[in-house]
């Protein structure tokens, strides 16, 4: 076994703790259902009062034997370990561990979403899968034109509309909405990373000047794009820059005092490997 896979292997396992301390401790207490296989495996139950780590096994081993010739032999190993790691900690904690109650929903709702973003996350970003839901996701994305985020969004209304008609409970809606959306902010934000800079386009005609300056200022290289107006009657030059956030009202006066009809175009970075070269 490689250094990677070991990695991998160490970041499942954390990730998994995080996921089922994040059920456990916060969501199951106060009644609030998640999005995946985790608000699948607490609806059922609530349902039939099984145990919520055998349910979640009950659930994802069926739709990985469904969806395994969509996934190669390396993510479904790794897949099945997190799934058995999240299921056994789940009736462990639950079990074992005598958590403080938590009398505040927006608390419990918050940290529960806090705790899951990371673990699945952690799982994510160790190229495996937390649920059958990504899996779903995948057999239907390739079936269809759909995004498996989409499909993913689609099956956690699902979900969640379902606990609102059987328990006949709306506040609870609100409340798991909540948890959604704070657990996708922290996945992408594991996953991702969190991204402390922008992309700059600047078209000018003084690109040289810019350039300099953002060199000698910032101490950032970039790339000059030539290009040409939509008529192409004119040709035109376009600064390509990766920026830290905090520099670019800087860069934004450094700009316009250069040329006061420069165009300027910030972008989040959302996902960016290695580094901007700082030019020396």
């Amino acid at each position: 076994m490689n250094k990677t896979e070991i990695k991998n292997i160490v970041l499942i396992t954390i990730g998994s703790l995080f996921l089922a301390m994040g059920v456990v401790f916060f969501l199951y207490p106060a009644k609030i259902i998640t999005g995946g296989t985790p608000g699948l495996a607490l609806l059922a139950h609530y349902l039939t009062d099984i145990p919520i780590g055998v349910a979640m096994l009950l659930i994802n081993m069926p739709l990985l034997l469904i969806g395994k010739k969509y996934l190669t032999m390396g993510f479904a190993l790794r897949t099945v370990y997190s799934m058995v790691v999240t299921s056994l900690s789940v009736d462990l904690f639950a079990y074992f561990v005598d958590f403080p109650k938590i009398d505040s929903l927006l608390l419990s709702t918050l940290y529960g979403a806090v705790l899951v973003g990371v673990g699945v996350g952690l799982v994510l970003k160790s190229n495996a899968s937390a649920g059958g839901t990504t899996i779903i996701a995948r057999i239907i994305a390739s079936k269809t034109r759909l995004k498996p985020g989409n499909v993913i969004l689609i099956l956690d209304a699902v979900i969640i509309i379902s606990v609102g008609i059987i328990f006949k409970n709306f506040e609870g809606v609100l409340w798991s909405i909540i948890t959604i959306y704070v657990a996708t902010i922290v996945i992408n934000k594991i996953v991702t990373g969190s991204i402390s800079d922008k992309l700059v386009n600047i078209v000018s005609e003084k690109t040289d000047e810019i350039a300099m300056a953002i060199r000698e200022k910032f101490g950032r290289d970039g790339t000059i794009v030539q290009g040409q107006n939509l008529s192409r009657a004119y040709d035109k030059h376009i600064i390509f820059v990766v920026i830290n956030v905090r520099s670019i009202i800087q860069l934004r006066e450094m700009v316009l005092a250069i040329d006061k009809e420069a165009l300027m175009i910030i972008m989040e970075a959302s996902e960016m490997t290695g580094t901007s070269r700082t030019y020396q």
